[in-house]
């Protein structure tokens, strides 16, 4: 959908960027102008590689599906989505420590609690004997939704390459969200798991 096309636009401009370098700056710009402008291009280039694994998601699963899905490769969908979760709040705030840190922080630690109450519940599901819920059939193991999924993820990982200068509040908001699941997802489990 939305992703692959924006993933076409951005591939579209990396080869374009390529095979035309960019012209050098104009000289009136200060030398902030210049590092921003630099800076911006490359947060471009990150959105590019997040939707490039997104597309690449999407189509493991795909292929999969085709064939037989393995154990094995369930494990390392879920395990290499939470390390690539990881990732960008990461980036960010080894890009501008002083600016973004106590944020991506926050924001960690909130995938920690989604990661982990998505995870506990999915294990104790396994141990009673259930398996894919019937609005999941095609995931590996129990799934229990929430309110932050991978699209509201790459959506907010998206507006945070967009507008970097907002990331703290991208941050925040999207870590009070998880927080949300999270509660959800614990509320669900006390209850269900009687």
């Amino acid at each position: 959908g939305i992703g692959i096309l924006l993933f076409a636009a951005l591939l579209l401009r990396l080869c374009w960027r390529v095979i035309s370098p960019p012209p050098a700056p104009l000289n009136s710009y200060s030398p902030h102008v210049r590092r921003a402008a630099h800076a911006a291009h490359w947060l471009l280039y990150g959105l590019l590689l997040v939707l490039l694994s997104r597309v690449c998601d999407g189509l493991d699963g795909a292929v999969a599906r085709l064939t037989s899905p393995t154990d094995r490769g369930g494990f390392l969908d879920i395990a290499l989505d939470f390390l690539f979760y990881a990732s960008v709040p990461l980036a960010f705030a080894i890009a501008r420590p002083a600016d973004n840190a106590l944020a991506a922080a926050v924001l960690l630690a909130a995938f920690i609690g989604t990661s982990t109450s998505f995870l506990a519940f999915a294990t104790l599901a396994a141990k009673r004997g259930m398996h894919s819920s019937a609005a999941y059939p095609n995931k590996s193991l129990y799934f229990l939704g929430g309110l932050t999924e991978g699209t509201e993820t790459l959506a907010v990982f998206a507006a945070m390459c967009l507008w970097p200068t907002l990331f703290p509040w991208l941050a925040y908001g999207f870590a009070a969200a998880c927080g949300l699941t999270t509660a959800s997802r614990l509320w669900w489990g006390w209850h269900f798991f009687k």
